[in-house]
Formats: C-alpha cells, structure tokens, sequence
C-alpha cells in the first residue's frame, strides 16, 4: 500500500475568519497547489483513492489536482493518527491513497509510521510525504519513497 499525506497548502489566518474550517489559501497557498498538483498528477496511479478534510483549504489544495476526490470527517483539523489511518485502512488497502490534511495529525502520523516520537515530524505548506508499507521476509516495514515540497518543484 502507499500513502500520500499532502498537507494543505498556505491559508489566511483565523484571525481574518474566526473559523478554521472556511479559512482559504493564500495567493502563495494557490501556488503552492497547483505546483504541488502538477508533479502528482504525474506520479498518482490511476485508481488512486484521494481523501481530504473538509475544511475549505484542504479541499481547494485537493481540488488543484483536478481529479475526483471524498472529503471525510477523520481528516478535519485535529483528528487523531487512529481516525486517519482507520479511513485509509492503513496498511491493509489495496493501491495508493492520498490525504489531503493537516498539521500536527499528519506529522504525527508519518512520525508513528516511521517509528519516530510524534513531535518529531513536520510538514511544511503544501509539501507531501509518500509512505509505502511492505513486507520483506515476514518483517512489515515502512519506506519512504519521497519527500516533496513545492518550493524545489
């Protein structure tokens, strides 16, 4: 199985909105996106299932790649490692699955993956984290396949 965790991209402070879930992206967080969109669209298998938090960011970070995608409560701001990897059916799940998320929980997601303390593990703005789950000689492993950001794309 692999799993793509993209975290949204750049977006307007609460401050300016006073809720998380309708904050946009920024002019930057469109850039970032729709860079970011590019180089997936171009490695995503077809068949790959695409999920995202419904809160308004995410789901214009998704929309950038211009493919079908579900949005889900278990990805909103806040949701738990578990809520995420239950969604995904982590590592069981056939193909690739994309999240479109948020910071700590995909961090902390990717830091519990990789056998790391949880506080160990950001990402950056609109950068993703592509995770592939294997087993080699009955031992289940995790390998990351690549790191990207939309500042080196």
């Amino acid at each position: 199985m692999d799993l793509i965790l993209w975290r949204h991209a750049e977006a307007i402070d609460l401050e300016l909105v006073g809720d998380d879930m309708v904050r946009t992206l920024t002019a930057k967080g469109e850039k970032q996106a729709t860079r970011m969109a590019g180089w997936l669209d171009r490695q995503l298998p077809d068949g790959a299932k695409i999920w995202a938090s419904p809160a308004l960011r995410t789901e214009q970070t998704a929309q950038a790649l211009g493919r079908k995608f579900k949005t889900h409560a278990a990805l909103a701001p806040l949701s738990t490692v578990d809520d995420l990897l239950d969604l995904v059916h982590w590592p069981h799940a056939k193909g690739c699955v994309l999240v479109v998320g948020h910071q700590p929980t995909l961090g902390n997601t990717i830091a519990r993956l990789l056998g790391l303390a949880e506080a160990d593990c950001a990402v950056k703005k609109g950068a993703i984290w592509w995770l592939r789950y294997r087993e080699r000689e009955g031992i289940a492993q995790t390998m990351v396949v690549t790191v990207q950001s939309p500042e080196v794309l």
